[in-house]
């Protein structure tokens, strides 16, 4: 692990915050989006250990009936923004709006759903406001630093912590210095938990009218069109993996054919998707896709921590692998020494057996 500090040299700015932890909100396809409603989960936990509360910010056109959802996932303060022109997410209006905001409640930490839209909205807010943001986090956590330089100790500090290297290393990464602490997350990467009971939260409504220009709007929305994601592993009760060790593309037509007798997803690993095995959408692991099926069979994989930390949680694993010392046969709950090009017509053959 390396621990890397954020520093603006040139402000030099100390900015002591005792505020809450912010959750910019998306909306996709008329729903609160799945990485937002995870962030609100992992936001809480933060909100818990700084002992400060829990506010999300929801913009759009007719949004206002989502705040339920937003409350029972443990928000205190909503701040809601609905207006016609809003309906579709676009880079200056929300851009100031969300400065906006930031500049009057002063959070100490801002997290953004690491989407086309995360991406595009938290850099401009980390530019305006000059502090630290850290990109594609798979991780968050409060602790303390201490800079043996100046021999000074921070606390309460968010560990934005990510991949690094083309996933070879885990990188801790810190912002002292510097208010808000932004991050954006990766969609599937933390629980979404709402709480047990439900509780009520205050809407504060804000008035555009005042903050936003007409130079806002210089980028007209003629037509709009959202291509629907062709594969979706992230949901998929069963998943059937491969890895580099299937060792072709024509091999994994197996993998294919096992996933849709069982009703599944085909998924792989990244040397799997570098070798040209599998599209890169369907990549579990630290620079891909989070699962957390019910059922997950991993093919030819030899089970290398930055895909481990993407199915881990699955409910059950089963390893198929012709190296009985391979690391994921130490997360499996079911091990199968031998050549999954054996093994896998054999699951296929006794399953359509059995299943009739």
């Amino acid at each position: 692990m390396i621990t890397i500090r954020l520093v603006d040299s040139k402000l030099h700015k100390i900015f002591i915050a005792v505020n809450n932890v912010f959750v910019y909100c998306e909306v996709q396809n008329n729903r609160l989006a799945d990485v937002s409603l995870e962030l609100l989960t992992k936001g809480r936990k933060l909100a818990g250990e700084l002992h400060v509360g829990l506010e999300a910010i929801l913009i759009g056109k007719g949004v206002s009936d989502m705040a339920k959802e937003l409350f029972d996932y443990g928000v205190r303060t909503l701040h809601l923004v609905e207006d016609e022109r809003l309906a579709f997410y676009r880079t200056l209006p929300y851009a100031r709006l969300v400065k906006h905001l930031f500049e009057r409640e002063k959070p100490q930490i801002g997290l953004f759903g690491a989407t086309p839209v995360g991406r595009d909205l938290a850099p401009r807010i980390a530019s305006s406001l000059k502090c630290g943001l850290t990109a594609d986090c798979t991780g968050l956590e409060i602790g303390d630093h201490h800079d043996k330089k100046s021999d000074t100790t921070y606390t309460n500090l968010l560990y934005q912590i990510r991949p690094a290297f083309g996933g070879n290393i885990i990188a801790t990464i810190i912002n002292p210095d510097t208010r808000p602490q932004l991050a954006t997350v990766r969609e599937g990467v933390m629980k979404k938990e709402p709480l047990m009971e439900s509780m009520a939260g205050e809407i504060k409504t804000l008035d555009v009218n005042g903050i936003l220009q007409k130079e806002d709007f210089v980028v007209e929305i003629i037509d709009r069109h959202v291509e629907e994601k062709r594969i979706n592993i992230k949901n998929a009760p069963i998943i059937v993996a491969g890895g580099y060790g299937v060792g072709s593309k024509e091999n994994f037509k197996l993998l294919f054919e096992l996933a849709d007798v069982l009703g599944g997803e085909v998924g792989g690993t990244r040397a799997a998707v570098d070798a040209g095995y599998i599209e890169h959408d369907r990549q579990i692991g630290q620079t891909g896709v989070t699962v957390r099926p019910r059922l997950y069979i991993a093919c030819g994989i030899s089970g290398q921590i930055q895909h481990r930390a993407g199915m881990m949680e699955s409910s059950m694993i089963i390893a198929i692998n012709t190296d009985r010392n391979a690391p994921i046969n130490s997360i499996a709950d079911y091990v199968i020494t031998g050549d999954f090009a054996e093994v896998v017509p054999r699951l296929i053959k006794y399953y359509r057996k059995n299943s009739k």
